[in-house]
């Protein structure tokens, strides 16, 4: 028996007729620990999914996440389903779901994500928190109460947090328009004016903060949202014991834009340029996050040439997004010429971006099955110039910055978290690794055939500002290699898949009968029907974990589009590692972080 079969075994033997494969099984039904129909559980490429009842919820999660062999500890997203729209609900069989819970789990050990979903009944439903068991499950059920107003018991102050406090209604539910046309004209009242102003007023006791103790009187001060160490629309209201931060509340949604509700709108494949502005310094590793979860529900495959071609664009990506970090992080401390080298570097790789995809920092170029169209001819001359240029340029900038012994007195031992916290607060990419855990998603659980290509995986010791600096710089290193290896084996073959879905079908077939010419017309103005199920990706984006969950009802549209993020995550851990530091320390841990405003609010 596999060790994801052996774990189903041991859930059955646990919980007995409380789980089940489906919401369709009764909840009280007799089932054989040794002998469940394993196949139910495994929904598209190994994601391990059960199904559970609110009353045995918190019971479910603890079990996974302590008493299991390889156990797991990272709960890496949570979400909502809102079901009562579904053109085909064939899961819901026995009586129809109004609302489900989506809980993914992750276990490093066993390279495994596991699906808990709990199908909830009624306009307004509730269940229980699961504050108790991870700190990052906070934010994401107020985010589900925000968008859906599903009500978690026993959470420790839920409220909205993507939407204004004055808001109407839950964005994502399917009753509330995806369109501002569909809302009627904005009126602005005096009477309106004046309670949206006092909406946002911060005030202390809504957060449990006191606003002086015995001889102390603490000052609250408004970090932004126009301050530039912010790094975008960002408010974080701190509370200070003179320059020592107490608490810290980030204030965020400034930047929502309902990149979610979108996707329910737009087509499979005109929905392909919103993913690009999310961590909008990532470009196409957006549009791979969302497409491999399309090609995963239509069953396609790409041909070589198409994986080597986005691994190399991704790569070089990440070595775009890891400048900008570079130097508004030395800009943040205080170095003001950095900035003015990286973004000149940054400027070469747009060229072979714009080179190569007709556009810079959204070239909105990965298509369904495949790419918008072939490499250049010369576009392998760009890429080598770059190579041998680029490594002397990263040593000059070591010197610059990382030796600098400013830079070095502002970040070494600020902003520490253990291996355990990281974990526990769900954070991913070189945050994590900067922790000593030599993990990253494209080792672990290979995609695009990264699989075939070698590349170290750096890492850190302390868990502070340095730490992972060092490991960001020593990410472009590893990136330069996987690009290298691009360009020395680039596989011939076609750059798209011949499956019928891929959305455009190739162009210089369109000429030749009229049924194809029709298919393409088709694909591009209606877009594709992608089958009924559901899918997951997971990426290691930039920033972190980059995954994309879809819910396809057999329609041209997504039924649900879910996006895990890695900065949503790593803002909700600033208020714990902030504590005790200094406003100045703060803008150390807040440029170490590396997020980016769109990838918090979506």
């Amino acid at each position: 028996m596999n060790t994801d079969a052996s774990l189903i075994a041991a859930l059955y033997a646990e919980f007995g007729g409380n789980i089940g494969s489906s919401s369709s099984r009764p909840v009280n039904a007799t089932l054989q620990a040794d002998s469940p129909d394993f196949q139910d559980h495994l929904i598209g490429k190994n994601m391990l999914q059960v199904f559970t009842s609110p009353q045995i919820l918190l019971r479910l999660l603890s079990y996974l996440k302590r008493s299991v062999s390889n156990p797991f500890l990272f709960l890496y997203d949570l979400t909502a389903i809102d079901e009562r729209s579904r053109a085909a609900n064939s899961q819901n069989a026995v009586e129809k779901v109004d609302f489900t819970l989506v809980y993914h789990l992750y276990s490093y050990s066993r390279h495994t994500f596991i699906r808990v979903k709990v199908p909830l009944y009624g306009a307004y439903p509730h269940l229980p928190s699961i504050c108790s068991l991870w700190q990052n499950a906070n934010w994401y059920e107020r985010e589900v109460y925000d968008l859906f107003g599903i009500g978690f018991d026993g959470h420790p102050n839920l409220r909205r947090i993507l939407m204004p406090l004055t808001w109407e209604g839950h964005p994502l539910r399917k009753e509330h328009p995806a369109r501002a046309t569909d809302m009627g004209p904005f009126k602005l009242t005096d009477e309106k004016q004046e309670k949206e102003q006092e909406s946002l007023m911060f005030k202390p006791e809504d957060w449990g903060l006191e606003r002086q103790r015995s001889d102390v009187d603490y000052m609250f001060l408004n970090l932004g949202p126009q301050h530039p160490g912010t790094h975008g629309v960002l408010c974080i209201m701190l509370q200070l014991e003179g320059e020592e931060i107490v608490n810290a509340i980030p204030d965020i949604g400034f930047h929502h834009r309902g990149a979610e509700k979108m996707g329910e709108r737009q087509s499979w494949h005109t929905y392909i340029p919103y993913t690009d502005r999310i961590d909008y310094l990532g470009g196409v590793m957006n549009n791979l996050a969302y497409l491999l979860a399309v090609e995963e529900l239509a069953g396609i495959s790409v041909p070589k040439r198409v994986e080597v071609i986005r691994i190399m664009l991704c790569e070089l990506f990440r070595i775009a997004s890891h400048l900008v970090w570079y130097g508004t992080f030395a800009q943040d401390l205080g170095q003001l010429s950095p900035v003015f080298y990286m973004f000149t570097d940054r400027e070469k790789i747009f060229d072979i971006i714009e080179a190569i995809c007709g556009a810079r920092m959204h070239p909105n170029w990965f298509r369904i099955g495949g790419l918008a169209q072939d490499l250049p001819q010369g576009w392998d001359s760009l890429v080598r110039t770059f190579v041998e240029y680029f490594p002397a340029r990263l040593k000059e900038y070591e010197a610059m910055v990382l030796r600098n012994s400013i830079f070095k007195a502002r970040t070494v031992g600020i902003g520490i978290y253990t291996l355990e916290e990281a974990i526990e607060w769900g954070v991913t990419g070189a945050g994590l690794r900067a922790c000593g855990m030599a993990y990253d998603f494209r080792k672990s659980r290979p995609y695009s055939g990264y699989e075939n290509f070698e590349f170290d995986i750096p890492t850190g010791q302390n868990g502070d500002c340095y730490d992972r600096a060092l490991v960001r710089v020593e990410e472009m290193n590893q990136s330069l290699r996987i690009v290298k290896q691009c360009l020395e084996n680039m596989p011939e073959g076609s750059y798209k898949s011949d499956h019928p879905l891929t959305t455009p079908p190739l162009k210089k077939n369109t000429m030749q009968d009229i049924e194809t010419l029709i298919t393409h017309f088709l694909q591009v103005s209606w877009g594709p029907v992608i089958p009924q199920g559901e899918a997951m990706s997971c990426i290691e984006a930039a920033k972190g974990a980059n995954s994309y969950y879809l819910i396809s009802d057999g329609n041209t549209s997504a039924y649900r589009v879910r996006i895990r993020t890695p900065s949503f995550p790593h803002m909700q851990m600033l208020p714990y590692i902030s504590q005790g530091y200094t406003v100045s320390d703060l803008l150390s841990i807040l440029g170490s972080m590396d997020y980016v405003l769109a990838d918090i609010d979506r």
